[in-house]
């Protein structure tokens, strides 16, 4: 139960912090965020010891916790480096998926289209999470599945808050899967790694935008 306390108190902090409610620097007071939430200070703990994992939290000597300041330059790399993971996964599924495994890719891909039609934004992003995963799973390795989504849920407080804000992105997203679905389902390797890189590369394009212009919005009103 706690756990799940923990995780909801994550990812309402992550989306502060990603929207510039909380703002880089800004220390993290256990008892006063405790208090905020109506909970006792260990699923906060707890809490912001899962944001530390992500990078968006630091912890400082005789300063506990503190929300790290990401810069635009740091994002580009983790974005970098993610678009690499995912392109090879895409690759190594396009190789090893199963009968089955592609059949649901095509599902899930089909109910996305649906969600899409019926305007319910939440679904998709449950489906394009769902989607990401078959694909990880497909390359039958465990190891890079599990570095692809470790470095996945680094920056998933990004991709969930931001997500949504560009205008036509969710359109894009399908669009983009598309091209990596088809590309998988060919047993087309190398396609589906440029797809999926290019993919993921289109997805840090607003959650670069975003951060920039908060950013300039806080240097305006310092």
């Amino acid at each position: 139960m706690s756990s799940t306390i923990a995780e909801t108190i994550r990812e309402r902090i992550s989306k502060d912090i990603v929207t510039g409610v909380i703002a880089p620097g800004m220390k993290l007071e256990e008892k006063a965020l405790a208090d905020q939430y109506n909970v006792s200070r260990t699923p906060v703990r707890d809490a912001l010891r899962q944001l530390e994992s992500t990078g968006l939290v630091e912890f400082r000597p005789r300063r506990g916790a503190t929300v790290a300041n990401i810069g635009v330059e740091k994002l580009l790399e983790m974005y970098e480096v993610q678009s690499e993971l995912e392109g090879l996964c895409a690759r190594l599924s396009a190789r090893r998926m199963t009968a089955m495994e592609r059949h649901q890719l095509e599902s899930l891909h089909e109910q996305a289209r649906q969600a899409i039609e019926n305007s319910d934004t939440d679904r998709y992003s449950t489906l394009n999470e769902e989607l990401h995963n078959l694909i990880y799973r497909g390359t039958h390795n465990d190891s890079i599945t599990d570095l692809t989504v470790s470095f996945r849920r680094r920056l998933a407080p990004f991709r969930t808050s931001i997500f949504f804000k560009a205008k036509g992105r969710v359109q894009e997203s399908f669009n983009e899967h598309c091209k990596i679905i088809d590309a998988i389902l060919a047993s087309d390797a190398d396609r589906a790694y440029i797809e999926t890189r290019n993919h993921v590369i289109s997805s840090s394009v607003n959650v670069v935008e975003y951060l920039k212009s908060q950013i300039q919005e806080r240097e305006a009103t310092a």
